[in-house]
């Protein structure tokens, strides 16, 4: 039978993703969000119906209405579900729901999720198991975050910053690592490991289970299923990695047989794990090794993933999501090597006050491998600002680590600034989980003009 469902913030990515699946599956979805956006004119493309701006009006009796953790109770639409006693659905009991009668593969951990679970679908697809998927971004391949396929297996990018990884069935799971990020919620450690013990438990098959043995905290957990690394004590082991400018290499041994020289047309150690990860369980779904060297060597990545924007004047621009710390590491090491030289300017938005007055002290080494560091000011993403954390404060630990230059630009003036900075033979990355995605396109523009 055909539901409507309603979102309320339907432009997200994790929200427009369910809206796509939902769309998929046949159902009327409605919704709304604060502004106009590309997602927003593709998901009415699809066939949803999305209203600009949050009003109680926008609430036309559907079956059930879907909010996300970011939604206050006093929102108006989310007050008038209340009022009219329509079923309020967390965005994590909604996917729960269409989970059901599938074979969910759960990806979670504080970084890789996305690209890992853009990966593990991506591989489903070329074995031609037609797989549903939600994902925290949009597969390149497909142009989508959100699919509802005929096959049984659904890949699932499974969020852990509030929890809500504990309420999805798994008969799968990929965990790619573990760090204090998102403490606002699980307040501290003991709680957040005891969250992913949860997590592990809950997988149907330990066969299925994979999780990375490199990383500290995971390690100490006795998660059981198969772990996989660059240590040698590992069930999957990496070797022989090698990165030539923007492709990588590797060998897998893993249950007594040895691959060499798998492909992947990706950038460091950190997606070379992730990859790692998606051939065991392929290797244990039973998809052919032929299969897996071809669906990791043609990947073409996720969005906002170190994503080219473009070249203009011998200036090359790329964008990526990266906000904590290993992250921004993981990536500006990566890319340094593969630029071959060329100097990389970094602009960089830190992403929430919490998140940011918790790991100020480790942005001392988190921009090694970045020439200059240009920061931006906080994106609040609806959190109160933190006095105290002046872009003085963030410039004065970044320059502990004494390998940058650094300096503050204001977000509306930082196309402009760039614009008159960069010079040819510059490499431009914008990184941070907010509005600097726009910086990039921006700039190339001005430059063009």
């Amino acid at each position: 039978m055909r539901k409507h469902y309603h979102f309320i913030g339907i432009g997200g990515v994790g929200m427009s993703a369910l809206a796509r699946i939902l769309l998929k599956k046949g159902d009327k979805v409605s919704g709304s969000d604060s502004s106009d956006s590309q997602r927003i004119q593709a998901l009415r493309a699809e066939g949803a119906q999305v209203f600009i701006g949050q009003s109680a009006e926008n609430i036309q009796s559907p079956d059930a209405v879907v909010y996300s953790t970011s939604i206050a109770t006093d929102n108006p639409e989310y007050r008038q579900a209340s009022r009219k006693k329509i079923p309020l659905l967390h965005r994590s009991q909604l996917l729960a729901k269409i989970l059901e009668g599938h074979t969910p593969f759960l990806v979670t951990g504080t970084h890789g999720k996305t690209s890992t679970a853009s990966l593990l679908a991506h591989t489903m697809i070329e074995a031609g198991l037609d797989p549903s998927y939600a994902l925290g971004g949009y597969l390149n391949e497909t142009n989508s975050n959100g699919w509802f396929g005929k096959g049984p297996y659904f890949a699932v990018e499974a969020d852990e910053s509030d929890g809500s990884f504990l309420n999805y069935p798994s008969f799968g799971a990929i965990i790619t690592n573990l760090e204090h990020d998102h403490m606002e919620y699980w307040k501290n450690e003991e709680a957040l490991l005891e969250g992913f013990k949860k997590f592990a438990k809950q997988v149907g098959s330990k066969k299925h289970l994979f999780w990375c043995y490199d990383d500290a905290l995971l390690k100490t957990l006795d998660l059981g299923g198969y772990s996989y690394g660059f240590s040698e004590a590992a069930d999957l082991v990496i070797d022989n990695f090698r990165q030539l400018e923007w492709k990588t290499s590797f060998d897998l041994s893993f249950k007594r047989k040895h691959y060499r020289d798998i492909e992947l047309p990706l950038i460091g150690a950190h997606n070379v794990l992730n990859a790692a990860a998606v051939f065991g369980m392929g290797c244990n779904l039973d998809i052919d090794e032929r299969t897996l060297r071809k669906a990791l060597g043609n990947f073409l990545g996720v969005g906002r993933r170190v994503e080219r924007k473009g070249s203009v004047k011998d200036i090359d621009i790329y964008d990526d999501y990266a906000h904590h710390p290993t992250e921004i590491f993981a990536t500006l090491r990566a890319l340094k090597n593969a630029v071959h030289g060329k100097r990389i300017v970094l602009a960089f938005q830190p992403h929430r006050y919490s998140r940011t007055q918790y790991c100020v002290d480790d942005f001392a080494d988190a921009f090694t491998y970045a020439d200059e560091v240009i920061l931006t000011e906080v994106y609040c993403a609806g959190e109160t600002p933190l006095p105290e954390l002046q872009p003085e404060r963030i410039i004065s630990r970044i320059k502990t680590g004494g390998y940058n230059t650094v300096r503050f630009v204001e977000r509306k003036g930082l196309t402009n600034y760039l614009s008159g900075f960069l010079q040819p033979n510059d490499v431009l990355i914008t990184m941070g989980a907010g509005d600097i995605t726009a910086v990039g396109p921006a700039v190339l523009n001005q430059l063009k003009a």
